[in-house]
């Protein structure tokens, strides 16, 4: 039976994956930085009015880490890499990501790495590359450097923020980490950017509300809540879904043109994150798998 969790986990990457359509026809054009900026911090600051829960003891660290990978570095990387590379090699550098959570939960939540989770991690990034990948794409060392290392730095956030458990609600530790990366942003975009725009037109402003309160608020708070309550290598394959959304995005909204290899990849996408999913999918039959109404299982495995 399909998994409810997932499904509402699902939403996040899908949300996501509107980020490209939304830059491109509602933000300036050259600010990056600045759309990263805003689209974590006001939405942290929201959250954080809104539950009126600030970090206690080892949670203000460990917010400012988790907050830094998962979003600060992640997105500051991950615009340095759409700036230096075309988007198909740095969407297919970053499908690489389910394969490094994959390698860092054996390591450090005892999470066993099945042949299922290999091949399909591989399946993952052809089907990608296939849907976004344009064989006049150039490379550059840098870019690639920062594709590469946003997917590592968010991979590494995805698994310690499962092997972190915060006792806060879901909305205030959300919100410490987009607070957190947000402020890790402001000093980059400064620098790089210098300061905002003296105006901004109507679309811009709902650009970046939507960018906050969907992008960042509902999309982050459905992405921990499932890194709470599943696997992290099973959330991070629904990661997958971006490109995916993007593409779509493109053809119905902008008129892009879909070639018959992009269908063949998101096929593959598809396949892939069914495939992953599958012991979550099932009531029975997963041979990793615990389900939420089993507290006791559960308990013990996040001990691990």
């Amino acid at each position: 039976m399909l998994n409810k969790q997932l499904l509402l986990t699902a939403l996040a990457p899908a949300i996501w994956g509107t980020t490209y359509l939304v830059t491109t026809e509602f933000l300036p054009p050259d600010r990056p930085l600045l759309a990263a900026v805003i689209r974590a911090l006001p939405a942290g600051l929201l959250l954080v009015a809104l539950t009126r829960r600030l970090p206690k003891g080892d949670w203000w660290w460990r917010s400012l880490v988790l907050g830094t990978l998962n979003i600060g570095a992640f997105l500051a990387l991950l615009f340095v890499a759409a700036y230096r590379l075309p988007g198909g090699v740095a969407a297919t550098l970053g499908a690489l990501q389910p394969l490094l959570v994959a390698g860092l939960s054996t390591g450090l939540l005892g999470e066993r790495l099945t042949r299922r989770t290999v091949l399909a991690g591989v399946a993952g990034v052809a089907g990608v590359s296939l849907l976004v990948l344009q064989s006049s794409a150039r490379l550059d060392a840098i870019g690639v450097a920062a594709a590469a290392g946003g997917a590592v730095v968010m991979a590494t956030g995805v698994v310690l923020s499962k092997r972190w458990t915060s006792p806060a609600p879901l909305l205030a530790t959300t919100g410490w980490q987009l607070v957190a990366g947000g402020l890790v942003l402001v000093p980059v975009a400064l620098a790089v950017e210098g300061a905002p725009p003296a105006s901004l037109s109507g679309a811009n402003l709902a650009g970046y509300a939507y960018l906050a309160l969907i992008g960042a608020a509902l999309a982050y708070a459905l992405w921990f809540r499932g890194i709470r309550a599943l696997s992290a290598t099973h959330v991070t394959f629904l990661g997958l879904l971006s490109p995916v959304v993007a593409t779509l995005l493109g053809w119905l909204a902008l008129g892009q043109r879909l070639t018959p290899w992009q269908l063949l990849g998101a096929a593959i996408v598809l396949a892939a994150v069914v495939a992953a999913q599958r012991p979550a999918l099932l009531r029975t039959g997963a041979d990793n798998y615990q389900p939420l109404t089993t507290p006791h299982r559960a308990t013990e495995s996040e001990m691990v």
